[in-house]
Formats: structure tokens, sequence, C-alpha cells
């Protein structure tokens, strides 16, 4: 079994930044995601990588604004947000999986955190 604990949601103005946290504990995974939803739509994939070789994906909506990086030493996953919109207002979900490939699918993650709020305003 794999734990996800999310940190770091909030409140903030469009422009600002956040910072997410998500601490891996339990079985080794190789490719970490984050993911959201916002009430009434469907969650979507944001970001991913993998721990080997540090590949990275990103959803077109958030490129150039939020960056995913890792620190092994503690088994951490971060999402640096930066220029924050209002439309970035959702849930953040982490997710793991053990498997590198299909990185923006939700259902190829077996492992979810409980996901920590985002909220944005104009």
């Amino acid at each position: 079994q794999v734990q996800l604990v999310e940190s770091g949601g909030g409140l903030v103005q469009a422009g600002g930044s956040l910072r997410l946290s998500c601490a891996a504990s339990g079985r080794t995974t190789n490719t970490m995601g984050w993911f959201r939803q916002a009430p009434g739509k469907e969650r979507e994939f944001v970001a991913a990588m993998t721990w080997t070789d540090t590949n990275t994906n990103y959803a077109d909506s958030v490129k150039g604004r939020f960056t995913i990086s890792g620190d092994n030493a503690k088994n951490t996953v971060y999402l640096q947000m930066n220029s924050l919109k209002p439309e970035d207002t959702a849930l953040y979900y982490c997710a793991a999986k053990r498997a590198r490939y299909y990185m923006t699918s939700a259902p190829t993650y077996p492992y979810w955190g409980q996901g920590t709020q985002v909220t944005v305003s104009s």
C-alpha cells in the first residue's frame, strides 16, 4: 500500500502563488501525479513526474505556470503554482503508481490522497 498526504492548499488572489506538497509512504512508486477536480467537472490531469528519469508532463492549461518536482530523500512531491487564475480553483489530488507510462491517465493511478483545496479569487 501507498499512503499520500497533501498539504499547502488555500485561498489566494489571482496572480498569486501556492506550493502544494504530497508526502508519500509505503511501497515504492515510480510515477507521481497531480490532478484536480472543480465542482461539476470531471477530474483532470495537471502534472506528473517519474522518480527515476525525472521525466515530467504538464497539462497545456498549466504549462509555464506550474512546476512539479520531487525530493527523493523526503519522498515528497511538490507542485509550485504561479500566476494562478480563478479557473485553477479546484480540489487538488496527489496520485501515485508503479508504472511509468500513461502519466496523464487518472484511472491508471491506484493510489490517491484525500485532496487539498485551492481557491483563487478574482
